[in-house]
């Protein structure tokens, strides 16, 4: 058996069946007005599936980073705070903590607003602050950020602390601050470990942003799902969100697959 460097590399036969059904599914929603009809209407919810994967994923990225650096602090405290952060968000279904956030965390939130800035209110230089002026659109995108940034953070931490600590060492011995050690050393190197299971959460985060359709957040998955009940095309309508969805989901993956190919190749020349 080749060593798996020298391997030839095998032909991607699951790649080209999937072009192949993305093909047909394409050409029969050309050639049928129903489905045509179907995939315009669909089609709406896709830039509001889009912002608030990116959004969420972008604030969650944020979120992580800095939960992972607490994580790896020299303070105890820091690190205890991290680590009760992450068991707990983790430990509750995204579903669930979207319900929550939506209907419980965004009411309590508005009231400790109104409450911090009473006095600027009774001076008449901020009017109080309702539920309603919280949108559900941002409601979902702050569910999906908190419960996300429990995930990248592990993701985050496992890849500083892949980076040798000789590497580390050296630098301080060269008289850099922990900025300039973090910026200049760790991270570019820690990204290498990072980026494929940080490309796995963005994927994933663009299927459970189907979620959201819950609160009523016109996404891809709302907007097929209320032209189903109005018109009882089921097959059609979901067959269409399938077929969407995949092309989100899959085209990402290639995408990202090549990132970190491209990535390597730098990385060994």
């Amino acid at each position: 058996m080749l060593p798996a460097s020298s391997a030839k590399p095998e032909f991607p036969w699951w790649l080209a069946a999937a072009l192949v059904l993305a093909l047909v599914a394409a050409l029969a929603i050309a050639a049928s007005d129903l489905y045509a009809q179907v995939f315009a209407t669909v089609a709406k919810g896709i830039g509001i599936t889009i912002f608030v994967t990116v959004v969420s994923f972008a604030l969650a990225s944020a979120i992580g980073l800095g939960i992972a650096l607490m994580a790896l602090s020299g303070s105890q405290w820091l690190r205890q705070i991290a680590r009760f952060y992450v068991e707990i968000v983790r430990g509750v279904p995204i579903l669930v903590l979207l319900f929550w956030i939506a209907f419980a965390g965004a009411p309590a939130l508005v009231a400790a607003w109104n409450a911090l800035t009473a006095p600027l209110q009774s001076a008449g230089m901020l009017s109080e602050l309702l539920v309603r002026d919280l949108s559900l659109l941002w409601r979902a995108v702050m569910a999906l950020t908190i419960g996300y940034s429990a995930f990248i953070s592990e993701v985050f931490r496992a890849g500083i602390q892949a980076v040798e600590k000789g590497q580390i060492e050296a630098a301080k011995a060269l008289g850099l601050t922990r900025g300039q050690r973090f910026r200049l050393i760790v991270f570019p190197q820690a990204i290498r470990t990072i980026l494929p299971p940080l490309g796995n959460d963005f994927v994933a985060l663009v299927k459970d942003s189907s979620l959201v359709s819950v609160l009523g957040v016109a996404d891809i998955t709302q907007i097929g799902k209320v032209y189903a009940a109005g018109s009882f095309r089921f097959f059609e309508t979901y067959s269409i969100v399938a077929y969407i969805y995949l092309i989100l989901t899959v085209g990402l993956s290639l995408s990202l697959r090549a990132l970190e190919r491209r990535l390597r190749r730098q990385h060994e020349e």
